[in-house]
């Protein structure tokens, strides 16, 4: 990663000696798990890019319902899948620094089985898309293909209850290069099938692609899993106990419920924009700008997961020091991000909106929001990366209650106040959006200024199920299993 080699050169001279090797070891770690990730998330983009440039090839409908369809995939199925995910973060990263090997297993079984359960009640909102469509205003023949392409993408959702928790038990232990090696198969395996499925069956061919890439996904990684983690023998894997299942569901709510307000957030975004004087062009606009923002975020999300694992993995070993380290680190490295992203998008505005449209009104409009949303980006890369600690801490409800603060409560509100009564439009909402964002900011770095690290990391073996700490010779504590 370019900008953790220019903060190395920067402060080589600037720090003692002892900090300065710290500092170094941790950059190290950060960018051996963050390079990887940054290349899958990539090929996740890519993979949507791929999928809508063939239903854009089968025509205007097509494109509008698989869009859709898509939309409504994402908002009540695969936010709802990984935010309950994501709450393995804590416990597998903090298992994992603290060597009981028996959680980790636990984890990932218990983690599969409550995706699974999920999957009935979204597949059932799935299977009725149509009529929740129409209810809310949409025009009946774009439902209607949106439900043919849900109903081929159901498979997508069980395949997607093994894949997010096996990157999520490699992730926690540091292990990113067989994800993003499984990820780039992925996605050329996805074109292929987009060649060989498009013109035969058309739309429908075009949602089996999804789920058979991630299937091959899934298959590649338990592979490397079942091959290669020799740990994976040493059990936990049936023998669970209710105190198990409790923690995971006690963290599992909020994760889930901060991972959907983020992504619902950016949804109620582009259907507000839906509602300003002329439409059609403030839609087009948003939707180009947010193109950019989500190849940004592929950057944000990687070190946030970075972040969460290095952060785990440090208290679960009981090393409270080195998890502050990692985690000053990592907020240091978004807001140098933070300002390169924005600065890249400054350069590319004149460029960017020409990629998707002819418009003179649209390009220009997507000139003058970029601007905006760059100085967004300098306050979300640190906003995201907070999210991660807060998750390697297993603070999850600070996040939800951050989120909840800083969008829902002001930055929705005041954008829409802005837009339509000030009536500043499309800028009007964004702007809301950036105060939101950084008064929820302010309130996480007010709480990570507060956090006691030891005592954070006496929580941590209470959480990894530590009994019993013996010194193994380096230091890192050993962990009787729970």
């Amino acid at each position: 990663m370019s900008t953790i080699s220019t903060f190395e050169e920067t402060s080589r001279e600037k720090l003692p000696p002892n900090l300065r090797e710290n500092v170094f070891s941790e950059l190290g770690m950060q960018r051996g798990i963050s390079i990887p990730l940054i290349a899958m998330n990539l090929t996740w983009f890519l993979k949507i890019t791929v999928t809508m440039a063939f239903l854009g090839r089968l025509g205007e409908l097509q494109l509008a319902g698989g869009a859709l369809g898509f939309t409504f995939a994402n908002v009540t199925g695969y936010s709802v899948l990984n935010g309950l995910c994501c709450a393995m973060e804590p416990i597998c990263g903090q298992a994992y620094g603290a060597k009981n090997y028996k959680l980790l297993h636990k984890t990932l079984f218990m983690a599969t089985l409550l995706l699974l359960v999920t999957t009935i009640p979204v597949a059932f909102m799935w299977l009725n898309v149509d009529k929740i469509l129409i209810y809310f205003g949409q025009q009946r023949d774009i439902s209607i293909v949106a439900k043919n392409y849900l109903f081929l993408l159901l498979p997508d959702l069980f395949v997607t209850a093994f894949l997010a928790p096996l990157k999520a038990y490699l992730i926690s232990q540091s292990i990113a290069i067989p994800i993003m090696v499984s990820s780039a198969l992925g996605l050329a395996f996805h074109i292929l099938f987009n060649i060989l499925l498009w013109r035969a069956k058309g739309l429908q061919g075009v949602a089996v692609a999804v789920w058979l890439t991630d299937l091959i996904i899934v298959i590649l990684l338990a592979l490397y899993v079942v091959l290669f983690r020799t740990k994976w023998r040493e059990g936990g894997w049936c023998d669970q106990e209710l105190r198990d299942w409790t923690r995971l569901l006690r963290l599992s709510c909020p994760c889930c419920l901060t991972t959907c307000l983020e992504w619902w957030c950016y949804e109620i975004l582009v259907l507000l924009t839906g509602r300003l004087p002329d439409p059609k062009r403030a839609v087009s606009v948003i939707t180009v700008v947010l193109n950019f923002d989500y190849l940004l975020y592929s950057f944000m999300q990687s070190l946030a997961t970075c972040t969460s694992t290095r952060v785990s993995n440090e208290l679960g070993a009981n090393r409270a020091k080195p998890a502050y380290r990692s985690a000053c680190v990592s907020l240091v490295i978004a807001i140098v991000m933070g300002c390169i992203g924005g600065s890249v998008m400054v350069l590319v505005k004149s460029v960017w909106g020409s990629l998707f449209s002819r418009d003179t009104e649209v390009l220009r409009g997507v000139k003058k929001i970029m601007k905006l949303m760059a100085v967004i980006e300098l306050v979300n890369f640190p906003l995201v990366v907070c999210g991660g600690i807060v998750r390697g801490m297993a603070r999850l409800w600070l996040g939800m209650y951050a989120n909840i603060a800083g969008f829902y409560m002001l930055a929705l509100p005041l954008g829409v106040v802005m837009a339509f009564k000030v009536g500043l439009k499309l800028t009007g909402l964004l702007l809301g959006f950036l105060v939101g964002m950084i008064v929820c900011l302010i309130i996480m770095l007010v709480f990570l200024a507060r956090v006691d690290w030891d005592e954070e990391a006496k929580k941590a073996q209470q959480l990894s199920c530590v009994t019993e700490l013996v010194g193994d010779g380096d230091g890192i504590p050993k962990s009787e299993t729970c």
